[in-house]
């Protein structure tokens, strides 16, 4: 039998305050995973008794800006008395929540290996240069990388999903963010986006989250010559997740919203 710890020190006191040591980073995970778990019982329990009531989902800030929130928010009005919560946060943040049951599912970009998770498709997308309507680049049928370098970039953190595809793909094409002028990097999708239509810059953003701007007049989007980004969107869940037939609700309503638009 393996001997527990014992008086595991689980804060440090510094200058700034309290710190967790690595044993208390350890108990905090396991703290909140048994807070959400307990929760989740209950609410197991009420959808036992009046079907699915309560569904919390994670969205990265890229779904929130496409049609995402929009299928949902009809998924949640056509159920009734189906109550969803979304939580909006990075990729990385969105996983532990999700691997902690503080999220029944999450829809992100990509996938990540886990043997606690299964994957639901929902979509796919690809990486475009989003530009104002008076950008003299709005007029061609492409982009080149050389042209690029000549603009003032407004991007994502990078930490989020899209700036690591468009670093990774221009490390395959033998190039480095460094060799561009990003002069801003913004968390909020939203904010680039009127931001590029004041023309203070061009982005990098996913096709799916600028299309409605595209069709509004509002934005210009283009292909980044001999650059392929395309990425799946895909719902991610716990295998012990049981109502499948949800997901299958989710991706129908997707699908509809997008023909819509």
């Amino acid at each position: 039998m393996s001997r527990q710890p014992e008086n595991a020190p689980l804060f440090v006191r510094n200058k700034a305050g309290l710190k967790l040591t690595p044993q208390g980073e350890i108990v905090v995970n396991y703290a909140r995973r048994m807070k959400a778990l307990h929760e989740r019982m209950f609410a197991e329990l009420q959808n036992a008794e009046r079907h699915l009531s309560l569904l919390r989902i994670g969205i990265t800030h890229t779904s929130e800006s496409n049609l995402t929130a929009a299928a949902l928010a009809r998924y949640s009005n056509q159920k009734g008395k189906l109550k969803i919560i979304l939580f909006t946060d990075t990729i990385n943040n969105l996983y532990d929540m999700l691997e902690n049951y503080e999220l029944d599912i999450a829809i992100v970009e990509g996938k990540r290996l886990s043997s606690k998770l299964n994957y639901f498709m929902l979509d796919t997308d690809y990486l475009v240069c989003v530009l104002c309507n008076e950008n003299p680049l709005s007029k061609q049928s492409m982009v080149t990388i050389q042209e690029l370098k000549k603009e003032n970039m407004i991007l994502r953190l990078p930490s989020s999903a899209t700036r690591q595809l468009f670093e990774a793909t221009l490390v395959s094409m033998n190039e480095l963010i460094e060799n561009f002028n990003v002069s801003l990097e913004v968390d909020n999708v939203a904010t680039i986006k009127e931001l590029v239509r004041k023309d203070f810059g061009v982005s990098i953003l996913p096709r799916s989250a600028c299309i409605g701007d595209v069709r509004k007049g509002k934005l210009t989007i283009l292909p980044i010559e001999n650059l392929s980004m395309m990425r799946e969107m895909n719902i991610a869940y716990h295998k012990d997740f049981t109502y499948l037939e949800v997901l299958n609700d989710i991706v129908r309503l997707y699908q509809g919203t997008v023909q819509e638009t």
